[in-house]
């Protein structure tokens, strides 16, 4: 059996937002539909240079009552990173909060606006343990 990877789907609660979150994890659109008749847009987003790694974004133009509640969303999305202290500082100074810092040097999580949880893992082997990430806490859940 042949199996194709295509996308992963999040609802989103403010689509300019949600969009705003994933640029600063370095995703760029890559495709959008607008459906008037289901009132509903998507919007693709992938990492430079791979467009067949998306993640849609469905917002709903009359909103969803079931947002930001977990209950709407599955376990995580996952990016390798080259530098997990670097992205996360770059997070960090955009107002992006880090649930679970990097305090091994390999993998954090952090949350889109629409509570969607993304785990952050660095690209090779884990860095060095530093500072101000192996003492930082937990914050939230992931």
């Amino acid at each position: 059996m042949k199996l194709k990877y295509l996308h992963t789907m999040v609802r989103v609660l403010d689509l300019e937002k949600s969009m705003a979150f994933y640029r600063l994890l370095g995703l760029e659109e890559t495709r959008r539909y607008e459906n008037e008749q289901g009132r509903f847009t998507l919007v693709f987003m992938a990492p430079p240079g791979q467009p067949e790694c998306p993640v849609e974004l469905t917002y709903n133009w009359d909103g969803d009552d079931g947002l930001p509640s977990d209950s709407r969303h599955f376990g995580h999305l996952a990016y390798e990173v080259a530098d997990i202290y670097a992205t996360c500082q770059h997070l960090m100074d955009n107002g992006v909060t880090i649930n679970r810092p990097p305090r091994d040097g390999r993998m954090a999580f952090v949350r889109s606006p629409d509570n969607v949880s993304v785990e952050l893992l660095q690209a090779g082997t884990a860095q060095a343990p530093a500072e101000p990430w192996t003492s930082m806490p937990n914050t939230g859940h992931w």
